[in-house]
């Protein structure tokens, strides 16, 4: 999978898409079927041992090594434990910063998709639909990701049972779908500006965890992650202040 150029593609849609009608939702991933067989040969990189032996991670809320554990204080119910074959790029870091990226990213695209209902002005709405464009689509290679390294796929109902870092609680949520107009407005700005810092302090925990963001997509994706909610924190507080 060459994961850059789609997310490349990806951000060329977008940016061409902003005025377009919202993508619809990514069909859910079903998890992957746990094989009863043996586990997968490991590849050994260059120089690499082959007597090393596959890093298995515990269920989230187990004790975990600090080495592989930068994720381990997000609520993750349900994802299981992690096995890494020897001599792999990604880590146990790596695979719960796509599950938990997936659970971030759909419920972001949930909030978008409020807006058109909701009375948005017509800069919030281009914006919505923006975002969603971009993170719709980041979801689906996080899932093929995923389901292409055999780990537990989430689907687009994760955030709904999943807690990361500046995802709204319930209460926000209920407040965000009753809001209409300038209200959705100004609140819909303050929520997704802090659920795009949430993201990337998950950027930030996924770099501080060792050996973590060496494998090519991870990398690409995490830099992706960085650079385009960044850029698009500094246009929702300009667009904030100057709501009336």
């Amino acid at each position: 999978m060459v994961f850059h150029r789609d997310l490349s593609l990806i951000c060329l849609v977008a940016v061409l898409g902003a005025c377009a009608t919202p993508a619809p939702n990514p069909t859910p991933a079903p998890s992957p079927t746990r094989a009863t067989t043996s586990a997968p040969t490991p590849v050994t990189a260059v120089g690499a041992s082959t007597a090393t032996l596959p890093v298995t991670a515990p269920v989230m809320g187990a004790s975990v090594p600090a080495a592989e554990g930068a994720h381990h204080h997000h609520d993750m119910p349900g994802m299981g434990p992690i096995t890494i074959p020897a001599g792999v790029l990604y880590t146990v870091a790596d695979v719960r910063f796509m599950q938990g990226m997936i659970a971030h990213h759909a419920q972001a695209v949930h909030m978008t998709r409020l807006a058109s209902s909701a009375g948005a002005s017509a800069r919030v709405l281009r914006l919505a639909q923006k975002i969603d464009l971009s993170q719709a689509g980041e979801i689906v290679l996080m899932q093929e990701w995923l389901r292409e390294y055999e780990q537990f796929v989430p689907d687009t109902s994760s955030w709904r049972s999943m807690t990361m870092p500046g995802m709204l609680t319930t209460d926000d949520m209920a407040k965000l779908e009753r809001a209409r107009g300038t209200d959705f407005d100004r609140l819909f700005l303050t929520l997704m500006i802090r659920h795009h810092e949430g993201a990337l302090t998950m950027v930030t925990d996924l770099y501080a965890s060792p050996r973590a963001a060496q494998e090519v997509d991870i990398s690409v994706l995490a830099n992706d992650v960085e650079s385009t909610q960044t850029a698009e924190i500094g246009v929702m507080k300009l667009m904030l202040a100057e709501l009336p």
